[in-house]
């Protein structure tokens, strides 16, 4: 792995300066951080990436797949602009499919990004 990061990694902000992934991410427990983040963090060094840690969803939304230590299943949405990876949302998946409503909320935050920029 190369020592200097290909993307900044930066969190998404709603308007009242909330940061729903990081938010997401401190009501884990440390170990399932972990994992996540070093999930992010092969992203933000390895870019581009694909399966099976990387998968496209959408046009320029990309989510990181991660497995969770008690089976569950965790998914990091985000898409890059400028060298930057920004973190939109993130949810452990229940189904099979992933549900609309969560890529949905990732795309909107991604316009709101975009339209701020």
């Amino acid at each position: 792995m190369c020592t200097t990061p290909i993307l900044t990694v930066r969190f998404f902000r709603t308007s009242p300066g909330n940061e729903p992934v990081r938010e997401w991410l401190k009501g884990m427990d440390r170990e399932d951080r972990k994992i996540i983040g070093e999930d992010i963090k092969l992203v933000q060094f390895r870019w581009p990436l694909g399966m099976p840690l990387v998968r496209k969803m959408k046009a320029e939304l990309w989510e990181v797949r991660s497995k969770l230590d008690n089976g569950s299943i965790a998914r990091t949405f985000f898409f890059v602009k400028d060298k930057e990876m920004i973190l939109l949302h993130g949810f452990i998946k229940k189904s099979r499919k992933t549900p609309q409503k969560e890529i949905e909320l990732a795309r909107v935050r991604k316009n709101q990004w975009l339209d701020e920029a």
